[in-house]
């Protein structure tokens, strides 16, 4: 069986399903098909609501399905283009900006909460970076509009609905399984992919779409796969910086201050002894850290926030970054490896560990989180020894980052402070682009977070929206 469409879209993510906006909003006529390995956002639902522990679904139903992680993630749309990859040295500043502004007013427009956070108290902004300085960090305080998981899956659910009822033909429970190459006598040209009906019942043969334009926008979940494509196909990519760390869970009466006036503080440090870049990622207020399973029962660590349902606790990723150099030129599969070898010591589960058990040289015991101030928010993490698995440099980083983060939030190191393991992103395969979001390969694009490009909702957006009205 094969089938024909004007614009394939592999991936509806917020990449993909900005491209497939930016198009309709243009006005455009052509017919846009996007293939979805997950399901619609309707009946996207975690079991672990239920069951209280992960069942291991495959593939999981936070990573997969309309609007990829976003629809399950804490829902921040970072503002400013100075957070959130690299897209600007593509496309420009200035230009970034200016289109942040309208990708925030479409997610407006489809009921996101006008409220910004962090613009306000601009003193008690001033407070913290002062004390930031004097412990050696860059404070970045970008505006934060924060839909909340909750939310953010009404939000996506009234956009998928717009693109259906505009004629947009979504296929779900899909698998791409590669992309279809024809060579001519200018080069090679993408035009279209081999997909499967992955649901239940589906038929196992494969069959092609041709395209006359396809776009990949996997998310962080297809970035290995879109990396291997890249070496089986020819498609120019580099290897990217590495993002490895752990999640850090702490009290909020610890994290106050920050919340209050910044809600997401993004602290930069590069600490001694190996100065790598080291910063703070995805803070939840009241949040609740959570689970993500990807391909070969890897489970990854994440955090949520709800505009609604809060926690006693606070959690942020921990992050910090790596840049290989040749000949090593895999750094997803490296960040792979690591993972499996933190969930091989939980049995398949995320590791938690306290900060002071770590400073100390000893595995975290279930009878001393039970005397902590800090009740995990993910009840099913094993309590552990993350040290045994992380690498020694990252560790090393880790460990003398949160110190220094102590000095700008008092309590951030205390002894009972969690750390969950491993929080890795999957971003680090640049693929190698034109300022109009062309690959090597002709009528091939790639889009947000699996182009090594973005980081996060808001970019990804970014980067779907410029796409689709380029195209």
């Amino acid at each position: 069986m094969s089938s024909s469409t004007d614009v394939l879209i592999i991936g509806a993510g917020p990449a993909g399903i900005f491209c497939a906006l930016g198009l309709l909003r243009q006005g455009v006529t052509r017919r846009i098909t996007i293939v979805e390995r997950g399901l619609p956002i309707e009946r996207r639902n975690c079991p672990k609501e239920r069951t209280g522990r992960c069942v291991g679904c495959m593939p999981c139903r936070i990573t997969t399905g309309f609007s990829g992680a976003g629809a399950f993630s804490d829902g921040k749309l970072s503002l400013s283009y100075e957070v959130g990859g690299d897209l600007p040295e593509l496309l420009g500043p200035s230009f970034v900006q200016q289109t942040i502004g309208r990708c925030d007013q479409i997610y407006l427009d489809f009921g996101a909460d006008p409220h910004v956070e962090g613009v306000d108290n601009p003193d008690q902004i001033a407070q913290i970076r002062r004390r930031a300085i004097r412990a050696g960090l860059k404070l970045v305080d970008c505006p934060i509009r924060h839909l909340g998981t909750e939310r953010a899956q009404q939000i996506y659910a009234r956009i998928q609905r717009y693109l259906l009822d505009a004629g947009v033909e979504i296929l779900f429970e899909h698998d791409c399984l590669d992309l279809v190459m024809e060579q001519g006598a200018l080069g090679t040209t993408c035009v279209g992919a081999m997909v499967r009906d992955a649901s239940p019942g589906g038929s196992s043969d494969a069959w092609t779409i041709h395209a006359g334009e396809t776009v990949v926008a996997v998310g962080r979940r297809g970035a290995a796969w879109l990396a291997k494509l890249c070496d089986e196909h020819g498609i120019d990519h580099e290897p990217g910086p590495m993002d490895m760390g752990v999640r850090v869970e702490v009290r909020n009466e610890v994290m106050n201050d920050v919340n209050n006036v910044l809600y997401e503080s993004k602290l930069v440090g590069y600490p001694h002894p190996f100065r790598d870049k080291v910063r703070t990622f995805c803070q939840n207020p009241g949040g609740f850290v959570s689970q993500e399973n990807y391909d070969g029962r890897l489970a990854v660590v994440n955090g949520h926030s709800y505009k609604d349902r809060k926690s006693d606790n606070t959690n942020l990723a921990v992050l910090a970054t790596q840049h290989f150099k040749a000949p090593f030129d895999r750094p997803i599969s490296y960040s792979q490896q690591v993972g499996r070898l933190v969930n091989m010591l939980g049995a398949g589960n995320i590791l938690v560990q306290r900060f002071g058990d770590i400073l100390d040289g000893k595995r975290t015991w279930p009878k001393e989180l039970s005397r902590s101030n800090v009740v995990p928010t993910l009840p099913d993490a094993e309590p552990g020894d993350i040290t045994s698995a992380l690498p020694y440099r990252t560790m090393t980083d880790i460990v003398e980052f949160i110190k220094s983060v102590d000095l700008v939030v008092p309590g951030f190191a205390a002894e009972e402070t969690l750390l969950y393991a491993p929080e890795l992103k999957f971003y680090s395969n640049r693929v190698r682009m034109t300022e109009d979001l062309d690959t090597s390969i002709a009528r091939l694009h790639c889009l947000g977070d699996s182009s090594g490009w973005t980081r996060g909702l808001m970019m990804a957006s970014v980067m779907g929206l410029v796409m689709g009205e380029r195209l």
